[in-house]
């Protein structure tokens, strides 16, 4: 075999792909990333590809952990609060063997939190980052994005307005953790999660999750199509420097501060 056909096969076996987000829906969205605001980025990475199975990947000068279904962000920062107490109250991956993976994390010292549920634990990283994992037998892969949850006061409007904004499906899924259905947004890669709140609670914007994304095709019509809807976005569409990624900010009704991305996956 010629030397640089073995050097090109060693590489494919070396090197992790880059993982593709999931196809948009009919609106042209997807899961793009969820973006924490933290005092030490460092020490977040290696949380997630240590213990989470994340890989660090870049665009331009953009630092993304790739997950699948996903990316996760972080921005040094002195973040306002935490993420509980705000409408997004956390994120959600699953894993095949919950048992087997609490036994590993337990292993390296990280903090796991369990209640009386056996198919779900949070677990803890640095500056009290805490992230819901499930067990789903049938997962393709170890790790994979699952759900987003939100709190609002108004179930039904919330669902409502993320349909019309994004196109997000609304329907009736098993819940993982019980027989029960409940009632989400379809979100490609992803999912949303409501349960109902009494009174309202914080905005994202500033705390330890200060924000999540989705990716559109198309950011200046879909901006656009938004506008028109009477939403109001927060800032002009500007490019991220160094890289081709377009980026613009919303904040829907019940204070989850949202990026749309263009072009966020490495090519």
């Amino acid at each position: 075999m010629k030397t640089w056909l073995v050097i090109a096969l060693s590489l494919l076996v070396a090197t992790p792909a880059v993982a593709q987000l999931a196809e948009p829906n009919a609106a042209g969205v997807t899961m793009g990333h969820v973006h924490y605001m933290v005092k030490d980025v460092e020490a977040q990475k290696r949380f997630w590809i240590d213990n989470l199975g994340g890989i660090e990947v870049r665009n331009g000068t953009l630092s993304l952990i790739q997950m699948p279904g996903t990316y996760i962000m972080f921005r040094q920062g002195e973040p306002a609060g935490p993420q509980e107490g705000s409408i997004v109250e956390h994120v959600s991956f699953v894993v095949k063997d919950l048992k087997e993976a609490m036994a590993n994390w337990r292993a390296k010292g990280v903090q796991v939190e369990q209640r009386n549920n056996p198919l779900q634990c949070f677990v803890v990283g640095p500056e009290g980052v805490r992230v819901e994992i499930l067990q789903n037998p049938s997962t393709p892969v170890q790790y994979h994005m699952d759900h987003i949850h939100l709190h609002p006061t108004d179930v039904k409007g919330m669902e409502a307005w993320y349909e019309k904004a994004f196109g997000f499906k609304t329907t009736k899924i098993p819940m993982l953790t019980s027989s029960n259905l409940q009632e989400i947004n379809e979100v490609p890669g992803s999912r949303l999660h409501f349960a109902v709140e009494k009174t309202a609670l914080l905005p994202t914007k500033g705390r330890a999750l200060d924000h999540i994304g989705f990716e559109v095709k198309n950011l200046e019509a879909f901006v656009k199509k938004l506008e028109a809807q009477g939403i109001k976005i927060e800032a002009p569409i500007r490019q991220v420097a160094n890289t081709n990624v377009r980026i613009a900010f919303l904040t829907d009704p019940w204070g989850t501060y949202i990026e749309l991305t263009e072009n966020l996956s490495p090519r």
